[in-house]
């Protein structure tokens, strides 16, 4: 893969780790991260030696939203090309055929919210806040903040974010479903790790599955999405895998002693 000059990639067995570098900024997204982003999930996306992704940021900062100095600077041609571009960036992290746990170390603002919107599972330290003050630029979000925060928070919620611009702990979006775990910042890596690993450990094509599933289940109707549950169980359960790991469940059923009546 490429050299990167705003995030990292750390590969351990199953387990991919990206990690965001522009900490002097509280890895506030330009157009040089935005496109190494993209690159860099669209590539683990086909690489089927990883299993899941974890993605977290250096120093105070998840991400705090768009670099502002350069958002100031850009043409109205710049800036509706940077949002072009966001759109497909956020896709490869949402679309991701693997797994993506966001580690939430810090601020996750605007565009770093959105993110987190587009993350499979979410663990939070007790220091981070969410946020969505594109408001108090007097604009609004451009990354699918206003769609995605109705769909995993409700709308009056998503509205109280989006209208305010209040920049919230993320311990108050457990309630809401958003944010899986708060954990103390020094456990924040060992436990995304620890769920990404046993995430990588099961069969790949089951979880790639159980992803589409759910995210069908979001947008799509029940008819449709019992009819793809159907089609992706059928074909799990004819895999060697699938063959292996029933057949080996029922020996093991079948030699458990008992319960007395």
């Amino acid at each position: 893969m490429s050299v990167y000059r705003t995030l990292t990639l750390e590969i351990s067995g199953r387990v991919a780790v990206v990690t965001f570098r522009r900490a002097d900024q509280l890895n506030a997204m330009n157009r040089l991260m935005q496109s190494e982003i993209t690159e860099l999930f669209e590539a683990l996306s086909q690489d089927d030696s990883v299993g899941a992704i974890v993605v977290t940021g250096e120093g105070r900062g998840f991400m705090a939203g768009a670099d502002i100095k350069e958002y100031a600077a850009q043409t109205a041609v710049e800036f509706d090309a940077f949002q072009a571009a966001g759109t497909r960036m956020y896709a490869a992290v949402e679309n991701n055929r693997k797994p993506v746990i966001a580690a939430v170390n810090g601020f996750a603002l605007g565009g770093g919210m959105e993110l987190v919107l587009c993350c499979d599972i979410v663990i939070a330290n007790q220091f981070a806040k969410l946020g969505l003050p594109e408001i108090k630029l007097g604009l609004v979000p451009g990354g699918g903040g206003t769609q995605r925060s109705v769909q995993k928070l409700g709308r009056n919620r998503a509205n109280f974010l989006l209208m305010t611009g209040a920049i919230v702990p993320a311990s108050e979006f457990v309630g809401a479903g958003l944010v899986n775990e708060i954990v103390d910042a020094e456990r924040l890596m060992p436990r995304a790790l620890e769920l990404a690993g046993m995430i990588a450990a099961e069969p790949a094509a089951a979880i790639e599955g159980l992803k589409a599933l759910t995210a069908h289940a979001v947008s799509g109707d029940l008819a449709d999405g019992l009819a793809m549950e159907r089609d992706v169980l059928g074909g799990l359960y004819r895999s060697e895998t699938g063959q292996r790991r029933v057949k080996e469940f029922a020996e093991k059923s079948a030699t458990r002693p008992k319960a007395a009546k």
